[in-house]
Order: structure tokens, then C-alpha cells, then sequence
């Protein structure tokens, strides 16, 4: 019965937990906090903490409520949530499940304007290099918008009083709530697929900034970034200002501006082909003038007065130019013919036949001068020769043995110099000058 009274941790932890949520305190609780230790999950769940100079709590906030964020929470920001404070089990501590998250002291909509806006200058997509130029007399425009709003009722009004001859397709789209942003998607896409559309006008009349959110969504701007056809955007009034504004190749501040920036006058363009005409007029009378001035200057000219004459002028400079030609070609060739002859006397100087007996006498010379001297080499070497013979004659060591020396050698053939090399009974030959004696040492002293 005494172990009865104890209770494990996990129901402990459990009667806690049930009193956290029966506490109405407790469900629903506004809380102001600084996020630290911010971790977007894969799932989609956001874990974080909420802290403040005097404590902090874990926090979480599950996909199906973080879908709804209308910005990027971070690390150091100041928000505003609202929750209900329960217990995890099996780690014994208490933390707030956040249904809703804003931003402290700045509107949602309005930070996640400003956090898309910066992201997409980031990337490029506001650089004038991209804009594309709007068509000078576009003969089809597209108009994504509501087909039951002002905007586009203000559209169709004005492309027709300013430019009748223009065609108006109206791709119809929603521009308002949840599905606004993907509908004005699919319209700018279907705008591309019209074959020669020339330019697009997307847009809506003025509201609130809840109202104009759709162009302030990623997926619009992109597609606005990404068309073929030049984009004129027309959100709202002046003052508005939304992300497909930077985005489009061209802002217009109503959707009454975009029309009339995106079709010329008729009014101005029959102007100015009226005063084309006109110059153009002048133009041709100023050429005409000129041209018959210039006939009139030919016909009274020397040349159609009295051709003749000029044609007998000509005729006179081509004799004179055929004598000064035959005298020249003489000249010419009697040069030529110089030349020849000149040419002919060098080449027989350096005729190949001439230069070979030149080259055989020159031969004749150097093989006599080489008998001539190899015959004096042969005859000085032979006398040196004959010198060192001599010498070596009279060094010879037969020579001493003529005159009555001899040389001993031992059994191995060397020199005996010394009484010191042979012994007793050691065989020795004698080298005389008309022969050998072989002998055997009997003493020696």
C-alpha cells in the first residue's frame, strides 16, 4: 500500500500537462517576445524561442498555421503572438504552440513587402537592362484584370477614343483574395501563347494594401519578369506602389495612364503623317525644281550645242596620244634590247663550262702542290727515321754483348742484378751475343 502513493514521472507529468490545458489562462494568451534560436523545419513546422530580458520559452508553430505568414520571421525580431501554453511530455517542460505570428510596432504585409522587394532587387529583376521598350503601334493589347471592375471598363475607353484600330483582348483574372495571385498568373501565361500580342497591361483599381496583396506576390512578379511581351503594370492609384510596379517593363499609375502609355493617338499620329506628307510634297517639288534646272543647264551646255566640235577635239588628242605611244614603245624596246645584250655578256662570263675549266686548272695547281709537298713530308720523315734508328742502334743492349758483356736471367726471365735473387742450385741462363748458356749456381760469394 506504501508503494501505492508514488507516482511516475510520465503520470506526473501527465496531470500537469491536463492542467495547463484545462486553465483558461492558459489557451489563447497574447504574448510579446524577441524570437532567438529560429528553426524553419523541412515539415514546414517553425521552432523557435520567445524571450524577453527577464525569461524565455520554447516555441513552436506547426505548418498548417505558418503556411498563413505573410513574412520571413528571423532571429532577433520583435513579434506579437498568440497561442495556448501546454506541457511536452517527454521532456517535462512547458512550451506555447503559436497559432498566429505579426511583427511589433510593423504591419505583416508591410515587412513581407519590404523582405520580397529587397530579395528580388537582390536578384536582378528591377534592373533596367531588363525592361524591354513598348511597341510604338501595337495592333493587339492584352488586359489582365477583372472583367467586371472600373479598371478595365477605363482601359477599353481609352485604347478606343485614342487608338480605334488597336485590338483589345481581355484575359479575365482574379485581382482580389487567395487565388488572386496564381489567376493572374495563368492570364500573363496565356497573354504569351497569343500570337502577335504586343504588349500587356496588368492591373486593378486602387484599395487597400490587403486588397492590391495579389501583385505583391513572388509568383506574380515573376511571371510579369519572365514574359516575351512587354509588361505595363496599373495597380491602384499614384501613391500605390506594388512589386509587379518595379517588375514591369513599364509603371503606369492608374489603369487609365497604362492604356494611354500603351497605344499612341490617332489624333497626334494623323498629325504627323499630315505634316510628313507635307514635306515630303515639298520634297519632290524641291527635286523636281532641281532636276529640270540641271536639264536645263545640260541642254544649253557647249557639249550638246555643238558635239562635233567636241567629239573632233577628242579625236585630235587620240592622234597625238598614238605617236606619243609608238615613240615610247621604240624607246622601250631599243632599253630592252640594251638590257639583253647586257645580259647575254654576263651570262657568258658565268657560263658553267667557263667556270669548270676554271675550276680544273685551279684543281690541276692544288694537286701539284700537293704531291710537291707530301713528297718533301715523306722524304723529312724518313730522315727522322733514319735518326732514331741510329740512336736505337747504338742504345741496344746487343750491341754491349758484342763487346764481350753478357746478361744473366733467372728461371722466371728476370734480370739477376744482385748476387741476392739466386741461390745455391737455382737454374740461370746466360745471354750472350751468339747465343744462350744454361747454367746452375755451385756457389756464390
Amino acid at each position: 500500500m506504501t508503494e501505492d502513493r508514488y507516482l511516475s514521472i510520465g503520470a506526473l507529468t501527465k496531470y500537469i500537462k491536463r492542467k495547463f490545458e484545462r486553465d483558461p489562462h492558459l489557451t489563447g494568451v497574447h504574448i510579446r517576445g524577441e524570437l532567438s534560436n529560429f528553426k524553419s523545419h523541412s515539415s514546414g513546422h517553425l521552432y523557435f524561442t520567445l524571450k524577453d530580458d527577464k525569461a524565455r520559452i520554447s516555441s513552436i508553430m506547426f505548418a498548417s498555421n505558418a503556411k498563413s505568414l505573410k513574412f520571413n520571421p528571423e532571429n532577433g525580431m520583435k513579434v506579437l503572438v498568440t497561442g495556448d501554453v501546454t506541457v511536452y511530455e517527454s521532456g517535462g517542460q512547458y512550451q506555447i504552440y503559436v497559432k498566429t505570428m505579426e511583427p511589433d510596432g510593423i504591419g505583416a504585409l508591410y515587412l513581407a513587402y519590404e523582405q520580397l522587394k529587397a530579395n528580388l532587387e537582390q536578384e536582378g529583376l528591377f534592373d533596367t537592362a531588363h525592361k524591354k521598350p513598348l511597341p510604338l503601334y501595337p495592333r493587339v493589347v492584352g488586359v489582365v484584370t477583372s472583367p467586371t471592375g472600373a479598371a478595365v471598363r477605363d482601359i477599353i475607353t481609352t485604347i478606343k477614343r485614342r487608338y480605334p484600330i488597336a485590338k483589345i483582348l481581355v484575359l479575365p483574372a482574379l485581382v482580389q483574395g487567395g487565388q488572386a495571385a496564381p489567376s493572374i498568373v495563368k492570364a500573363i501565361a496565356q497573354a504569351n501563347s497569343i500570337p502577335k500580342m504586343d504588349v500587356i497591361i496588368v492591373g486593378r483599381g486602387g484599395g487597400s494594401i490587403e486588397e492590391l496583396w495579389a501583385f505583391n506576390e513572388e509568383a506574380v512578379a515573376r511571371a510579369i519578369f519572365q514574359s516575351n511581351v512587354p509588361v505595363i503594370s496599373a495597380v491602384g492609384h499614384e501613391t500605390d506602389f506594388t512589386i509587379a510596379d518595379f517588375v514591369a517593363d513599364q509603371r503606369a499609375p492608374t489603369p487609365t495612364a497604362a492604356a494611354e502609355l500603351a497605344v499612341p493617338h490617332i489624333e497626334e499620329i494623323t498629325e504627323r503623317v499630315l505634316s510628313r506628307e507635307l514635306r515630303l510634297n515639298r520634297a519632290v517639288n524641291e527635286r523636281i525644281r532641281q532636276s529640270q534646272t540641271a536639264l536645263k543647264a545640260l541642254t544649253d551646255s557647249y557639249a550638246l550645242r555643238n558635239p562635233k566640235r567636241l567629239y573632233e577635239q577628242h579625236m585630235e588628242r587620240l592622234d597625238r596620244l598614238t605617236e606619243s605611244l609608238g615613240t615610247e614603245q621604240n624607246r622601250m624596246l631599243d632599253k630592252k634590247s640594251e638590257q639583253l645584250k647586257g645580259l647575254a655578256r654576263r651570262l657568258e662570263f658565268i657560263h658553267p663550262g667557263k667556270a669548270m675549266s676554271n675550276q680544273k686548272e685551279q684543281l690541276d695547281r692544288l694537286t701539284k702542290q700537293q704531291n710537291y709537298h707530301m713528297k718533301r713530308m715523306i722524304e723529312s720523315s724518313q730522315k727522322e727515321l733514319y735518326r732514331h734508328i741510329a740512336m736505337l742502334d747504338a742504345l741496344s743492349p746487343l750491341k754491349i754483348l758484342e763487346r764481350g758483356y753478357s746478361v744473366l736471367f733467372s728461371e722466371e726471365k728476370q734480370v739477376v742484378k744482385s748476387i741476392a735473387q739466386v741461390d745455391r742450385g737455382d737454374k740461370i741462363n746466360v745471354r750472350l751475343a751468339d747465343g744462350e748458356l744454361y747454367c746452375e749456381v755451385v756457389e756464390k760469394e
